[in-house]
């Protein structure tokens, strides 16, 4: 199994550079097997900054996961706090989360957020939309909900991913309780694929099967927070944090199980060891796989 060190440092590189904001002369450069990656600060002043997507102006929308959503502008300057963002679950890793644009954000005005919801039994991560209206966030509603809301701070997921063919990808953690990765009767530690109302995709592999969730697409998942469609093969890629090391890069495909908790190729933080992906078939392997 290989690392993929040079495989993300590369995309980090190719972020950098490709961003219409990192026009100013780098401040720093760092040399990996790749090449040269180009550091350059574009703004300061955030607060945990989670996700951020390109207004078609060339502004971007950022968020700050204590829950505010700003606006930063082509000349670097934030915004205030938009109004009509959701309140969230502000503690952990929780909190205001990934930002998307709907593919026809420029008619609709549709953005989508992605949050920890919190609510009488813990926190669960949500997915709402609400039409970006001259600085505000209008007519929000929640259009998703993963199931259930447990007593727990950790790994929310929370990624969104437009596909080509209306529907999207939702990145869901297993909040750190491991074996419900295993329970398709659950959302936790999965993929859902949705259709832009936040219903689910009529094709989906569990769908009307008993005992599981027709919103998912894959699972036994630990916690992904980075994804994106391939733009020459339309295919979803992912990137899932291991435990102690054995964080993977991922190809997810339908219906398939990635092994979490049985499998992985790091260990627990108390050092114990997990099973190897690849001594046992009967789970999905990764791409590729990187422990330090």
């Amino acid at each position: 199994m290989k690392h993929y060190t040079h495989a993300a440092m590369g995309l980090a590189a190719t972020t950098m550079l490709a961003s219409p904001l990192a026009l100013a002369q780098p401040e720093k450069s760092v040399q990996t097997e790749a090449g040269a990656i180009a550091i350059e600060t574009v703004v300061e002043g955030l607060v945990h900054p989670w996700g951020m997507a390109f207004l078609p102006d060339g502004r971007m929308l950022i968020t700050e996961r204590e829950g505010r959503l700003r606006i930063l502008s082509k000349d670097e300057k934030l915004s205030d706090p938009i109004e009509g963002v959701p309140d969230v679950f502000n503690r952990g890793q929780g909190g205001l989360l990934d930002v998307a644009l709907h593919p026809d954000f420029a008619s609709n005005r549709w953005v989508y957020l992605s949050f920890a919801e919190p609510g009488e039994d813990g926190a669960s991560t949500a997915l709402g939309r609400g039409r970006l209206e001259e600085g505000k966030l209008e007519d929000f509603e929640v259009i998703f909900r993963q199931e259930p809301k447990v007593d727990e701070e950790n790994h929310f997921g929370g990624r969104i991913v437009f596909t080509g063919d209306e529907t999207l990808f939702f990145t869901l953690g297993e909040r750190f309780l491991f074996d419900p990765a295993q329970d398709l009767s659950n959302h936790l530690g999965t993929i859902v694929r949705l259709n832009h109302d936040g219903s689910a995709a009529a094709d989906n592999p569990f769908v009307d099967q008993d005992d599981a969730r027709d919103e998912i697409w894959s699972y036994g998942h630990r916690n992904i927070e980075s994804a994106a469609i391939h733009p020459d093969t339309g295919e979803l890629w992912v990137a899932e944090m291991g435990p102690l090391g054995g964080d993977e890069l991922n190809r997810p495909q339908a219906g398939k199980n990635y092994g979490w908790p049985e499998v992985s190729w790091g260990k627990h933080y108390s050092g114990e060891e997990i099973p190897d992906p690849s001594e046992n078939g009967e789970y999905a392997n990764a791409v590729m796989q990187w422990t330090p």
